[in-house]
């Protein structure tokens, strides 16, 4: 069972990310897009509540929940995709920050250029620490700065999923998407109750524009038909609404196993035992994970972040954990999968077979797609 809803807020939303704040002067960053482990507590207190389910029962792993379970042993509920979302007049358009191996420059009259990285041999005589055979490289005729601040439409997305480069017309900028919002806090004395001197600290809301919003894809569960929700920090108001004609975007598994070859494209955070190199890839780049073989040729891998996050059934920080980001490029060949090799491998996220973090599976982490090389 999947299905997908749209998340829209009624309310500006605090994002925040792992940055400790609160302190005199601080300053709280917000982060979008945000964790998928705010979709999946959001959607699944809400099933709770609409059930009727005690919560702090269900927090001490007293009440099984016929999907969620329990909080520590999650049931078939799980986060398969999240990502940022607008209402257009042919529906709901999700929006994806770019990949890794996407360039965008501008070009002349103030055009955008869109350049994909590929993997090619290193000029001869440079060396570096980078371990596999063949190096990310973009060819250009100057130098140029890169933009940032774009997001990639989902006729640009489809575009790059089969292998071709996306244009300019695909791209979206932040600011049509959502705006800052500075908030100041004051810090409070919990054993008076009163507001403490001199403990002023800042935070940044995010104030999405309108019809814009967050999608996410549930397996294993069906989401709330309709209503309100609690999302991200303080708890902040969205609409949840089931989007049971949406189609998304797939790879076309049967041409990528016919080549060969292919990129895998992190769609959420990878919490991975070895850094940035996923399960079932070795220090060589030999890569062998649910029945799909192949050998990793090159990678694009962005600045580590580090994922934690607030259990509220334990009422304390879950463990903080270094990630490889969202949109971080693998680029795989001699590939020897089936295309049901291939569906399952996705289906199931870069976790291994066994031993892996149930919870953090379900909260949405290690999700992925295959695109065309």
């Amino acid at each position: 069972m999947t299905a997908t809803c749209f998340l829209e807020p009624v309310d500006v939303l605090f994002l925040r990310g792992n940055r400790v704040f609160g302190e005199p002067g601080s300053f709280g960053e917000a982060i979008l897009p945000p964790w998928p482990s705010v979709a999946a507590g959001a959607i699944r207190s809400c099933l709770l509540v609409d059930e009727g389910i005690d919560l702090d029962a269900f927090s001490r792993n007293e009440v099984e929940h016929p999907v969620l379970g329990t909080p520590e042993c999650p049931g078939s509920f799980r986060v398969s995709d999240f990502t940022l979302a607008r209402r257009t007049k042919g529906g709901i358009e999700s929006l994806r920050p770019l990949p890794d191996d996407l360039i965008v420059t501008e070009g002349s009259e103030g055009a955008l250029v869109v350049r994909r990285l590929r993997p090619g041999a290193p000029m001869e005589g440079l060396e570096g620490s980078y371990p596999l055979a063949r190096w990310p490289l973009l060819a250009m005729d100057r130098q140029d700065k890169p933009l940032g601040g774009l997001w990639l439409g989902e006729a640009g997305w489809r575009h790059y999923l089969a292998g071709n480069t996306p244009d300019g017309a695909d791209l979206v900028p932040s600011e049509e998407l959502w705006s800052l919002d500075l908030r100041v806090g004051v810090g409070m004395d919990p054993a008076r109750r009163r507001a403490e001197d001199g403990r002023l600290f800042t935070v940044q809301a995010i104030a999405l524009h309108e019809g814009v919003g967050l999608l996410a894809e549930v397996t294993g569960a069906e989401p709330p038909a309709g209503g309100l929700l609690r999302l991200g920090g303080d708890g902040r108001g969205a609409r949840i609404r089931l989007l049971p004609d949406y189609c998304p975007p797939e790879p076309d598994y049967e041409a990528i196993a016919a080549n060969r070859r292919a990129r895998i494209v992190l769609t959420s955070p990878g919490l991975f035992p070895d850094g940035w190199r996923p399960p079932g890839m070795t220090a060589d780049g030999t890569f062998e994970l649910f029945g799909v073989r192949g050998r990793m040729v090159a990678a694009a891998v962005g600045r580590g972040e580090v994922v934690s996050g607030w259990d509220l059934a334990n009422w304390q920080p879950k463990p903080a954990q270094r990630a490889a980001p969202a949109g971080s490029v693998y680029w795989i060949e001699d590939l020897d999968a089936t295309p049901a090799d291939l569906h399952r491998l996705a289906d199931h996220g870069l976790w291994p077979a066994e031993g892996y973090d149930a919870q953090r599976r379900a909260e949405g982490f290690n999700r992925f797609v295959f695109a065309a090389f």
